[in-house]
């Protein structure tokens, strides 16, 4: 199983693979000016910002819990909790 520090230490091209080939997609929210889509890989959720205007991914970072964007993925679905 692949770990957060193994992860985010590939290129930007490795870590889209990586998602699209071994990542669970989660959902997708609107926030600000980005589609921003979750993925479980392994053991930690991974968001994606996809820019639609520039069509392209801005930003690939792991979800912070504790961040105000939380609200918008606990409208919608609950999120199973993790133990490493």
């Amino acid at each position: 199983m692949i770990t957060w520090k193994e992860f985010n230490d590939y290129s930007f091209d490795q870590k889209i693979n990586t998602l699209y080939t071994n990542g669970n997609f989660v959902m997708a929210i609107r926030y600000y000016g980005f589609k921003v889509n979750l993925y479980l890989l392994g053991g930690f959720y991974v968001e994606v910002f996809f820019n639609h205007k520039q069509a392209r991914i801005e930003k690939i970072t792991r979800l912070d819990t504790s961040h105000s964007r939380m609200k918008f993925y606990y409208d919608q679905i609950k999120l199973p909790v993790i133990t490493q």
